[in-house]
């Protein structure tokens, strides 16, 4: 498969890497990005060639896949002209910052009937997979609750590095919308469809920005489920992703990503999916890694990648429902998907 990569910074060179990593199933065929020095730099390690537009990479190259590796609000756009290009497309959390591009994504993309993935690669991790497993298995009993933290540090540097970070206009949010939205996901995969949540936000750690620096949220579940979300850039040193869900037969801990803990009254402990990569890698470069593949096949196969867009909207109402009920001061209501 024939990849453009659309955006050269720093998530763009981890993106490439996969690419390259995935052998003689992908190619990197174009690097598009505005700074010639940073598209130069991977096409430089990776191969292919550098475009100042996906236009002109389209027009010159023969692509059949493109990652969408842009600022956040930039998302939406560049991946319906990658559908609309006849390109299928892989593109990075969140799917954008609002619901409207959101929804105007999806339709694009089944307009085109082509394939769409949103990366959210921990859903890939094996002990994540283990928890996910013994909930389909009913080894938890009934999912009663889950508890997600994201308890990450950034310096005041990671956001003076760029000038679209930790503007509302681009970034479209801080410690949930851009670190926080994979745990997040985690926990709306375990626990189900959010109907209400319960939110505050602040801005504690960081000047000069417009984002929140932790948020903390309720979330109710359709199911009757209850969640917990901590998001965080504000937390020195940092520390992994922590996931607990808790069952009336069962409780599973994610913690420095291992199966910290499994408790089951009936079930037994689901065996850890292997997960194949260079070594060396962690465990969130081979999930990044095993998300790809997915992607791969399911092109090739004709099926929905693991995480469609659909998931990613889901996960991405939560945060926006996070953040109106912060600013309101008030339970917030989510919408049917």
């Amino acid at each position: 498969m024939r990849f453009a990569l659309i955006g050269a910074g720093v998530i763009g060179a981890v993106h490439a890497r996969l690419i390259d990593t995935l052998g003689d199933d992908a190619t990197l065929v174009a690097v598009v990005d505005q700074s010639p020095d940073r598209a130069g730099k991977i096409v430089s390690e990776y191969g292919g060639h550098a475009y100042a537009t996906a236009a002109e990479a389209y027009a010159a190259e023969e692509i059949d896949a493109v990652a969408i590796c842009l600022p956040s609000a930039l998302h939406a756009d560049n991946a319906i002209e990658a559908l609309h290009a006849g390109k299928q497309v892989i593109v990075e959390k969140p799917v954008d910052i609002t619901l409207a591009a959101a929804d105007r994504l999806i339709a694009a993309q089944r307009e085109t009937g082509r394939t769409v993935a949103v990366i959210s690669q921990r859903r890939f991790q094996p002990p994540v997979t283990q928890i996910r497993t013994a909930i389909d298995n009913g080894a938890l009993g009934r999912v009663t609750s889950g508890i997600a933290e994201s308890a990450f540090f950034r310096p005041q540097s990671y956001y003076d590095g760029d000038d679209w970070r930790g503007t509302l206009a681009v970034d479209g949010g801080g410690a949930l919308m851009n670190q926080g939205i994979h745990a997040l996901d985690l926990l709306v995969w375990m626990l189900g469809r959010p109907v209400q949540v319960s939110a505050q936000t602040g801005r504690l750690a960081h000047e000069g920005i417009e984002v929140e620096d932790l948020a903390g949220a309720s979330i109710r579940f359709e199911s009757g489920a209850i969640g917990l979300m901590l998001a965080s850039t504000a937390a020195y040193p940092g520390r992994p992703v922590r996931l607990t869900v808790h069952g009336d037969q069962g409780t599973a801990v994610l913690d420095d990503d291992q199966l910290a803990y499994f408790a089951s009254a009936e079930g037994a402990r689901p065996d850890a999916p292997v997960v194949d990569g260079p070594d060396g890698w962690g465990p969130t470069e081979l999930a990044h890694l095993a998300q790809y593949r997915d992607f791969v096949a399911a092109v090739r196969d004709g099926r929905e990648p693991a995480v469609t867009l659909e998931a990613g909207r889901r996960s991405l109402a939560t945060v926006l429902a996070v953040y109106e009920s912060a600013r309101e001061g008030r339970p917030v209501e989510l919408e049917e998907d």
